[in-house]
């Protein structure tokens, strides 16, 4: 695979020493963390492993760049879950991680305007690193992992992977003229 010489810089560089404090050995204990994030950070690590065994070549994980300002000129900062190469194609990941279905089905929390956000930051993505012409698509991880109850162990968590769950044609600007045949 042809790697952007600015991407290859970026992800095989090693990685710096741990600290004391990071390595977990400082006397002060860790910070909890709250249940959610705690539910949403073991699905991306599930997620992560599973397209791993799938044949994808994991790239980063957690990208957060700027992609513009709001209404009241604050910088807006965009996350990409995963990003991933499934052979020549590039795929920009996102994980949705429930304790249970019941309610609906995690993906169904891809709405549309998660689905602009991240067409958003993937333009960024593949701007900044100078990948504007390769092909990529946009897949979802749902991660359902079920909370132990009573004395039963932990039960196995479920990971389903959607391809190419959206496309950037939908948030393509339509001229009016052409699509609705008014008269020029």
């Amino acid at each position: 695979m042809n790697w952007p010489s600015s991407l290859t810089r970026f992800w095989k560089q090693p990685r710096p020493a741990m600290a004391d404090e990071e390595k977990g050995t400082s006397p002060r204990p860790a910070t909890p963390v709250a249940a959610h994030l705690a539910l949403g950070a073991r699905g991306e690590r599930l997620a992560a492993a599973y397209l791993t065994r799938a044949g994808y070549e994991l790239v980063a994980a957690n990208f957060r760049l700027p992609v513009g300002r709001n209404r009241r000129g604050a910088v807006v900062q965009a996350e990409i879950d995963l990003v991933a190469y499934e052979g020549d194609t590039l795929c920009f990941v996102e994980v949705k991680t429930r304790a249970s279905d019941w309610f609906a089905a995690p993906e169904a929390n891809v709405d549309l305007r998660k689905q602009r956000q991240i067409s958003r930051a993937a333009r960024a993505y593949r701007r900044t690193f100078g990948i504007a012409g390769e092909s990529y698509r946009y897949d979802v991880v749902s991660v359902i992992v079920p909370p132990p109850t009573g004395n039963q162990p932990e039960a196995m968590p479920r990971v389903e992977l959607l391809k190419n769950f959206w496309t950037d044609a939908k948030f393509r600007k339509r001229r009016w003229r052409q699509d609705y045949g008014a008269p020029d």
